[in-house]
């Protein structure tokens, strides 16, 4: 049973690598990520971890082909992954002193063309941060390319108050629900 990872972020492969898999491959879907209008964050995170495994699974035929999104949000408003130091800036901003939801959706197709999805939901908050904090933050360049400009796997870990719900999870892919759903779909674990 073949199983490919279809996402470039190495924090996956290396979350996956703690539940002992090692996937044969990784084929990283290049699909648009750019939200729809009025679309609900939940919404959103699942929508792009099926649309990922969607793509890939035409080359890989009989594979085992898994996806994920990680979206961070404040109520309604999905932020961006961010590309630029004033982007980052304005979402540490953003978050500071606040509650958020981190939602990490995760999408499983079978060899068979049937798809299970799952998402967990996490929130995380922020100390109240003062502007040299964010500097500093910003300095080490851990936001770059990070939903809602942080990492929870560095630097920003001693920003952040309280989580609740898988730690996985809010680095990028939830184990729970992914041995789950490797599991029911007869990878071999364990």
């Amino acid at each position: 049973m073949r199983l490919i990872l279809a996402s470039a972020s190495p924090r996956r492969l290396s979350l996956l690598g703690q539940i002992g898999v090692v996937p044969d491959a990784v084929d990283p879907a290049d699909c648009d990520e750019t939200p729809r209008k009025a679309e609900l964050p939940k919404a959103y995170a699942a929508r792009v971890a099926a649309d990922k495994a969607a793509m890939v699974m035409d080359r890989h035929p009989g594979a085992l082909i898994l996806s994920g999104d990680t979206v961070v949000a404040v109520g309604r408003r999905i932020l961006p992954k961010t590309e630029s130091e004033d982007e980052a800036r304005a979402c540490l901003a953003l978050l500071s002193g606040r509650r958020h939801q981190v939602l990490s959706a995760i999408t499983l197709i079978d060899g068979d063309g049937r798809a299970r999805h799952r998402l967990s939901t996490n929130i995380v908050i922020f100390k109240r941060l003062d502007p040299m904090e964010i500097d500093r933050y910003i300095a080490s360049d851990e936001w770059r390319g990070k939903a809602g400009g942080y990492a929870i796997q560095g630097k920003a870990a001693g920003l952040i108050r309280t989580i609740q719900g898988s730690h996985s999870a809010i680095m990028g892919l939830p184990l729970y629900e992914t041995r789950t759903l490797l599991k029911a779909a007869g990878y071999p674990l364990d």
